[in-house]
């Protein structure tokens, strides 16, 4: 397979990476010649002439300029986009009759709030979900050489219609960065000694606050419609908020929400029972403990380790179903181990 990627910025000069990895030949272009040459070099990439696809990893604003410029150059490759709203690129790309019928729209759901080829990681995409919204008009040939790029990348394809993708990424995605930047707003002018005390809860919650503004403009004025309903519903409960003060209520549905999300492996969210074992701080103890996990016949679905240098004792907690937390508690109460009860998470 050889991949031309226009655009090196985080996601394309990922892709090109990640493409690199699984075997395939790559070039990327940009309009700044810094990035191009820094994301060429990173991928230490070829030049191509017949490319299989053309990766056009720009903001939606430079689809049609970049289609216009490449489309004759490369008159056999089949073309995708990575664009955060599909019904606008669906509009543009359908009245190119000749293109449509080897552009397949997509949209990798991966991301970090970095930007450029200085943040782009070859396994930015293992583990996620890859939309794609093929065009009535898109060829059987087009979709599956999109598929098997996704697939080389490690990613999932889902496919959807475009309608569908920008409603479920208004939701998911837009309305989440949203209400990151408000938060993050609501630090300014605060004492640089409350600032100092700033912990996980306020880093994580802000994290996305940091994304390039300029990118994020053009996908929410481009989504507009989709996430203006989405933000007039969480106005809604933040208004009945403050006449209730409900806190109760609101940390209860959160939690709800919360465990609606997709756990291991995508796979709908379990409540998982922590099984607490202390263990001294010496050489196999981990390996030890597994192995008993294999002989009490138990499937461990996270490990989470506690431990301080020079503390000569650790916390492990295990997350099994609850049945198996019961069993390997008695197994390894049975066979002499520091182990403690277990405790669900609800």
């Amino acid at each position: 397979m050889k991949i031309v990627v226009i655009g090196a910025g985080l996601i394309g000069t990922s892709i090109a990476l990640g493409a690199k990895r699984a075997g395939a030949e790559v070039q990327l272009f940009d309009e700044d010649g810094r990035a191009q040459n820094l994301a060429n070099d990173l991928v230490e990439s070829v030049e191509i002439a017949d490319p299989t696809i053309v990766v056009i990893a720009t903001p939606t604003s430079a689809l049609v300029g970049a289609i216009n410029r490449y489309k004759n150059l490369y008159p056999k490759s089949t073309f995708i986009d990575i664009g955060s709203t599909k019904t606008k690129v669906q509009v543009e790309v359908q009245t190119d009759k000749e293109l449509s019928a080897r552009f397949c729209p997509t949209h990798p759901m991966a991301g970090r709030e970095l930007d450029g080829a200085e943040a782009a990681q070859s396994d930015l995409f293992v583990g996620k979900s890859w939309i794609i919204t093929p065009l009535a008009e898109t060829s059987g040939e087009s979709i599956a050489l999109v598929k098997e790029l996704i697939e080389k990348l490690g990613a999932r394809v889902i496919a959807m219609s475009p309608e569908d993708h920008d409603a479920a990424v208004a939701s998911i995605s837009h309305l989440p960065q949203i209400i990151s930047s408000l938060l993050a707003a609501q630090l300014e002018g605060k004492s640089p000694e409350f600032l100092a005390l700033a912990g996980s809860g306020v880093m994580d919650t802000t994290r996305i606050a940091g994304s390039n503004p300029d990118l994020w403009r053009e996908i929410l004025n481009l989504n507009r419609n989709a996430i203006e309903p989405l933000l007039k519903d969480f106005q809604k409960d933040l208004s009945t908020l403050i006449e209730n003060y409900d806190v109760e209520s609101v940390l209860q549905r959160g939690r709800k929400g919360r465990h609606l999300l997709p756990g291991k492996h995508r796979s709908a969210s379990r409540n998982y029972t922590y099984l607490p074992v202390v263990l001294e701080d010496k050489p196999n103890q981990l390996a030890r403990l597994f192995d008993e996990c294999a002989k009490a016949n138990v499937n461990v679905e996270d490990i989470t380790i506690e431990h301080s240098p020079e503390q000569e004792t650790g916390l492990v907690l295990l997350a099994l179903s609850a049945p198996n937390a019961e069993l390997l508690q008695k197994h390894l109460a049975t066979s002499g181990w520091r182990v403690h009860p277990p405790r669900s998470e609800k």
